[in-house]
Parts: C-alpha cells; sequence; structure tokens
C-alpha cells in the first residue's frame, strides 16, 4: 500500500513543479501589466492636488468623460496611497457652478 502512495505522490510532485513554472510566467507576464499600472499612476499623480493631510482633488477621465474627484485617501499596508470609500465625482459643468459660488461659500463661512 505505501508504495502506491509514493508513486502518488511523486507523480503529483511532477505536476507540482509544472504549475510552479507556470506561475512564474504568469508572474513576469504581471511585471509588464504592472509597468502599465505604473504609467497610470504617475499620470494620476500629475493629476492630483492636495488640499489636506490625506485630501486630494483629482482629475481623471473615466469611460471617456472628465470627472473631478475630492476625495480622502488611506495607506495600505505596502504603503500605497487609496482613494477612500466617500467622495464625490464632479463633471465639469458642476465644477464650474462649484466655482462661481466661491465667494457666496466664502461669505457663509465668515458669517459662522
Amino acid at each position: 500500500m505505501p508504495k502506491s502512495k509514493e508513486l502518488v505522490s511523486s507523480s503529483s510532485s511532477v505536476s507540482d513543479s509544472d504549475s510552479e513554472v507556470d506561475k512564474k510566467k504568469q508572474k513576469t507576464g504581471e511585471s509588464s501589466k504592472g509597468a502599465a499600472s505604473s504609467k497610470q499612476s504617475s499620470n494620476r499623480d500629475e493629476n492630483m492636488f492636495q488640499i489636506g493631510k490625506m485630501r486630494y482633488v483629482s482629475v481623471r477621465d473615466f469611460k471617456g468623460k472628465v470627472l473631478i474627484d475630492i476625495r480622502e485617501y488611506w495607506m495600505d499596508q505596502e504603503g500605497e496611497m487609496k482613494p477612500g470609500r466617500k467622495g464625490i465625482s464632479l463633471n465639469p459643468e458642476q465644477w464650474n457652478q462649484l466655482k462661481e459660488q466661491i465667494s457666496d461659500i466664502d461669505d457663509a463661512v465668515r458669517k459662522l
């Protein structure tokens, strides 16, 4: 009986080594994807404007539409900044309306 178990385990070890090679190939493929994502992150960094400790206004393209995001970010375990769940995305029309009302908003803040 033990001999058959050894044969099964030895044959599975061969397939395990094959799967390890496949995993290594996948990892190298992922590195090329990582390079593309680094381009996106550098592009994203150019369009991010800090307004607080971990709060940013960013300009981005989403499905062909320009959006202005006001969002709080957090740091993950690897030290990368990730967007928080809560935030607001404004289209250019809404952004222009906000800009037009800045003086009224400032006046309201001064009154309080």
